[in-house]
């Protein structure tokens, strides 16, 4: 089962996680960052590069508040652009990487390329 990006990355969009991904199966959004399901190899070397940690396993999970992200990276992955090499994080991150409940502050329109 795929690695999952959950509510933590929302407003911060980390991407540190990213440059170790060995099959570029990171995608980018305006605020957030997805995994594509079907390019993940469940390697988990992303996880813990992750600064505000928001990447789990699916398995994980599963019967959490979190389970939402399951789908939701699955979905947004065929809409958002794959991202291969690290940026800044979003001028806000550091305001938001410690809030709690943000999956209605995310912003699902792809990122214009």
């Amino acid at each position: 089962m795929a690695y999952v990006v959950t509510e933590s990355c929302i407003q911060c969009r980390y991407t540190d996680c990213v440059e170790v991904c060995p099959t570029d199966c990171f995608r980018e959004g305006p605020n957030f960052l997805v995994i594509d399901p079907d390019e993940c190899i469940d390697c988990g070397v992303c996880a813990p590069e992750c600064p505000v940690d928001a990447i789990f396993s699916a398995e994980e999970i599963v019967g959490t508040e979190q389970q939402v992200f399951v789908e939701l990276n699955a979905s947004l992955a065929k809409e958002w652009p794959a991202i291969t090499t690290r940026h800044s994080p979003l001028p806000s991150a550091e305001e938001w990487k410690d809030v709690q409940s943000k999956l209605s502050h995310l912003a699902r329109d792809p990122v214009a390329g």
